[in-house]
């Protein structure tokens, strides 16, 4: 499952400076896929979508208890 790929290369880039590093020279998606790739790493271009589309929902949901927890005091 490419989903597991993205969160073990995404672990994996945490431990290992030199994987991040690497990757931080990816200025786009399909580069990025293509090094993850070329790394054994079996992600996909949707994976990334819906990484960034869950990433946005949670920083809204964050944002949105925060609005709601300030209102209250």
């Amino acid at each position: 499952m490419s989903w597991f790929e993205l969160e073990r290369l995404v672990e994996d880039a945490e431990k290992e400076p030199q994987l991040a590093r690497a990757l931080s020279h990816c200025r786009s998606n399909p580069e990025l896929v293509l090094a993850a790739r070329r790394l054994d790493y079996r992600i996909t271009r949707v994976d990334l979508e819906q990484a960034a589309l869950q990433h946005k929902l949670e920083q809204e949901v964050y944002k949105s208890k925060n609005n709601y927890n300030y209102r209250m005091f």
